[in-house]
């Protein structure tokens, strides 16, 4: 395929990983960040230490600012940061590809860039930045899902799967944006939510019968808001995902819980929470969980 520049905003644990991954094949690859970030990368690169395809340094080019024109850009803040991050963008990209979790992120991409130029994009990955330019992964599970319901972005879609596929990041294009979406953040909601309630990882959440409980019904309420909202969801098909996840497997809200950081879960409830609102379906397991985690990590409960 014919070579494509890549943009990347925000390298955190996904998007330092996508960057690294990328740019270590030779794509042409530029990371947008804070300064300081920014900084590092520059000098000394990415370091990744992945379970999955490696570890190595690679050398992305890196800037404060996207001032030229990009093939793609992906877009991997925390949804808390979406609006700050944008303000670092000048020149308008050519593709939109957002990574966030939840779902109110692409009505403020759509109305920054433009219907014609967001798809829908999720990613499965368990990675963290313990620092600037330093990037775990830390279990073997990766996959990139792609959709968008324009035919026209679809076949845009194509050239991105095989650049992913090329730097060893599988890669699926989906039937639609709502499928994917959803698919991901009905099973993401409901490891989140019991993992960071209880502080304990989904191994003890699928043994002890109470937890267990609280996990089957997270996923049955947001698998009954996603249907109601156009996306044909197996509530089955999740809880099969999440017994044959490895017994370890945490989340990234408990993560940043742990580590002091403000936890997404305006993005990830909440947004199960709202939708179940405008689609009258009801979610009081997810509720509960959520009022729970906003006490104890000291921030509001998701606006509603």
């Amino acid at each position: 395929m014919v070579a494509s520049k890549i943009a990347i905003l925000g390298p955190g644990g996904v998007g330092g990983f996508l960057a690294a991954a990328l740019a270590n094949e030779g794509t042409d690859t530029l990371v947008v960040a804070r300064e300081e970030t920014a900084a590092v990368i520059e000098q000394n690169g990415i370091e990744l230490h992945s379970v999955r395809i490696g570890d190595f340094t690679a050398h992305p080019r890196a800037t404060t600012i996207l001032d030229q024109p990009v093939d793609a850009l992906f877009v991997a803040t925390k949804a808390s940061g979406l609006e700050d991050a944008l303000s670092r963008i000048e020149t308008a990209p050519a593709l939109v590809i957002p990574l966030l979790n939840g779902l109110d992120h692409m009505v403020t991409l759509r109305a920054r860039f433009g219907w014609n130029a967001v798809v829908a994009g999720t990613i499965r990955i368990e990675a963290d930045r313990p620092e600037p330019g330093k990037i775990t992964q830390t279990s073997p599970f990766l996959r990139v899902d792609l959709a968008s319901d324009d035919p026209a972005l679809v076949e845009q879609l194509g050239p991105i799967r095989e650049l992913l596929e090329s730097a060893r990041v599988p890669a699926t294009l989906g039937e639609s944006e709502s499928q994917i979406l959803w698919t991901k953040l009905v099973r993401l909601n409901a490891l989140a939510c019991t993992t960071s309630a209880s502080g304990r990882q989904l191994g003890f959440i699928r043994s002890d019968p109470e937890w267990r409980g609280k996990l089957l019904d997270c996923v049955n309420e947001a698998a009954a808001v996603a249907n109601a909202d156009g996306a044909t969801i197996d509530p089955a098909s999740t809880i099969k995902e999440l017994e044959d996840a490895h017994a370890e497997l945490g989340s990234s809200m408990q993560r940043d819980i742990a580590a002091g950081r403000a936890p997404e879960l305006d993005a990830i409830a909440g947004s199960v929470l709202r939708a179940g609102k405008r689609l009258g379906v009801a979610c009081p397991t997810i509720a509960e969980l959520a009022a729970e985690i906003a006490e104890s990590a000291g921030v509001p409960p998701p606006q509603l």
